[in-house]
């Protein structure tokens, strides 16, 4: 047994034991690992140095360190290419044959660049490396009409195919720019008082329902006055005057029977006729004044009243402007003076009758007048109102 008491021995021979064991070991794991290299690598000369480091220094060698955490792995962007898209079609007529050299205009609606071609002998067109965003394409073509195709969206690389344009032949605009004279104005409102009728029968031409009309040219003043004259009621009115001279024995010189009543008729006819020619075609034309009368419709009725009466002595000329109407005053008093002409001369009373039958014919035309502005526009037919000149 070995003594407690005398543990030095003991424990100095145990730590050199220990130390040559641990170094033994060590030789023979560098043994082992040189024979496998020598095994594995034919091309590692058999001399190879053997690692005499201790398994502490292994450990804190940094070669035998673990590698470092991998860093985040980043992608490479696409190429342009892969990006970009494009945009193709086919132009036509309408008939289906295609159009060359037709100009197609690609638009980007937000930055509003441009990019423009022309039709290949095909008819058709490509646009590429076009980069993604909203358009619109327009195109035109010579004898065509223009063709906008509505918005367009393309996305990242898309290729996008328009359906088939048919381009429409351009309609032709002409301008054309009519000129409308006084005259025609003129002819237009004749041709409408020229349908005017009271009761729908009596001729009722010489009034104007329009404030400022365009005036008669001196042909309008004769034709207006010669298709008064030859109206049926301008010449069934002298017959029955006539008639009625006749059964009161009135101008008892032209007698009585056919004879009497046909010279009755004749007188009383050319009294209509000459005084409408002379009134209002003959002097109107030399003195360039207006013979109709213009209805004024407004106003108190003793305004209206004296505007009518008025105008038996006052009427427009034709430069607008109002001014004595000698055309009417003459035209009474040279009708007058032509009817002693024709009158039994048992019936003529010299430059009395005369006198007489001029301030007949201008009191006549006061009366006519009145009725022409309170009454008979009411009766009347045809009547076209027209806008103001």
């Amino acid at each position: 047994m070995w003594s407690l008491r005398t543990p030095g021995p003991f424990i100095l021979t145990a730590l050199l034991t220990a130390t040559l064991s641990l170094q033994s070991h060590a030789q023979a794991l560098q043994a082992n690992a040189g024979s496998q290299s020598t095994q594995t690598t034919a091309s590692e000369p058999a001399s190879a140095p053997v690692d005499l480091r201790t398994p502490a220094d292994i450990r804190n060698s940094p070669a035998d360190k673990l590698p470092d955490e991998p860093g985040p792995l980043t992608a490479n962007p696409p190429d342009a290419d892969q990006r970009s898209g494009s945009i193709t079609g086919t132009v036509f007529d309408a008939e289906g044959a295609e159009v060359t050299d037709a100009h197609v205009t690609l638009e980007n609606t937000d930055s509003k660049t441009q990019r423009m071609l022309t039709t290949d002998s095909a008819g058709s067109f490509k646009f590429d490396s076009i980069e993604p965003g909203r358009f619109n394409l327009t195109i035109t073509s010579t004898g065509f009409a223009p063709w906008v195709s509505p918005d367009l969206a393309l996305h990242t690389g898309q290729s996008y195919a328009v359906p088939p344009v048919a381009l429409q032949i351009a309609s032709t605009m002409t301008d054309v720019e009519v000129t409308v004279t006084r005259h025609d104005i003129a002819e237009d409102q004749m041709h409408f008082e020229e349908n005017q009728r009271v009761l729908g029968v009596f001729p009722n031409f010489y009034v104007s329902y329009v404030r400022n009309p365009a005036p008669f040219s001196a042909g309008q003043k004769f034709r207006l006055a010669l298709r008064t004259s030859a109206d049926p009621i301008s010449i069934a009115i002298p017959a029955v005057i006539a008639g009625v001279e006749q059964s009161q024995n009135g101008f008892s010189g032209y007698g009585q029977g056919a004879a009497g009543y046909a010279k009755r008729f004749g007188a009383s006819s050319a009294d209509s006729v000459i005084s409408t020619m002379i009134g209002d075609a003959i002097l109107p034309s030399i003195l360039h004044q207006d013979p109709r009368y213009f209805y004024k419709g407004t106003g108190s009725i003793h305004s209206r009243a004296l505007y009518a009466i008025a105008a038996v002595f006052i009427c427009k000329g034709d430069n607008g402007h109002w001014q004595p109407n000698y055309s009417n005053v003459l035209g009474n008093l040279a009708s007058a003076s032509i009817s002693n002409l024709y009158y039994p001369s048992t019936d003529r009373h010299g430059v009395g009758l005369t006198i007489d039958n001029w301030l007949v014919g201008n009191a006549a035309d006061a009366v006519a007048t009145i009725f022409q502005e309170f009454l008979v526009k009411k009766l009347s037919s045809g009547i076209h109102h027209q806008p103001e000149q």
